[in-house]
């Protein structure tokens, strides 16, 4: 059996699953993005439940070069400036949606880049939305789990922290170590180690040789 198929039985196991309340999310994007791995997205619609543990994310804190808040507000993402658990949604090259959680106080805009899942409830409606039956082609990206879970700009601005369809859980399933390194597709701050996963989930997205331990990468870097 496949890491992936392993991974996705263990975690289709019977689970807790209650919703996160804005009060326990740490008020430091750097924080919260590290937080949230190990909790769960749900996107509940008329078809069935979607839910997957979050196994990946990125931080894109206040001031952030890279970030799309850098030059300031404009229309497009007025979402980031929304109190911490609201989602921030936007079309990247026009071709993906991307979720993101907002993570600093109302009126100051940061956000966390939702990067990949490991997929919960709703598998089968996750391979029809997504046209494919390869458990790892579901939810490792940001894109790609946006797909699978039907996430577009009509959830931007929902708050993920109230009852609703589109909301963050939280479940008694333990986290696995938690690893940090560099963001991927950015120019801009490109070596701050930003981004945040679960050690040894199949479902973490990116190339594998950024996923080494940081003193390994950063010795073979100056060898």
């Amino acid at each position: 059996m496949s890491l992936a198929r392993i991974a996705l039985k263990n975690s289709s196991e019977k689970f807790s699953l209650r919703p996160l309340r804005r009060s326990a999310l740490p008020s430091d994007t750097v924080k919260l993005a590290r937080f949230l791995i190990g909790k769960v997205v749900v996107h509940d619609l008329p078809t069935g439940r979607l839910s997957g543990r979050i196994v990946e994310t990125e931080a894109y804190p206040p001031g952030d070069p890279a970030g799309h808040h850098f030059r300031g507000p404009t229309p497009r993402i007025r979402s980031m400036y929304l109190a911490p658990g609201h989602a921030y949604i936007f079309f990247n090259y026009g071709a993906h949606f991307m979720l993101n959680v907002v993570s600093e106080p109302p009126g100051i805009a940061a956000a966390i880049l939702i990067r990949a899942l490991e997929p919960l409830d709703g598998t089968e409606l996750m391979q029809r939305h997504r046209k494919t039956t390869r458990l790892l082609d579901l939810t490792r990206g940001p894109g790609r789990l946006a797909a699978a879970f039907q996430i577009d700009r009509r959830h931007d601005g929902l708050d993920l922290c109230a009852p609703g369809p589109l909301w963050l859980g939280e479940m008694s399933q333990p986290t696995g170590q938690i690893g940090k390194t560099v963001r991927i597709g950015i120019t801009r701050a490109a070596d701050q180690l930003l981004r945040f996963y679960e050690r040894g989930n199949p479902f973490v997205s990116g190339p594998q040789r950024l996923l080494l331990p940081h003193a390994t990468r950063k010795k073979a870097a100056l060898s």
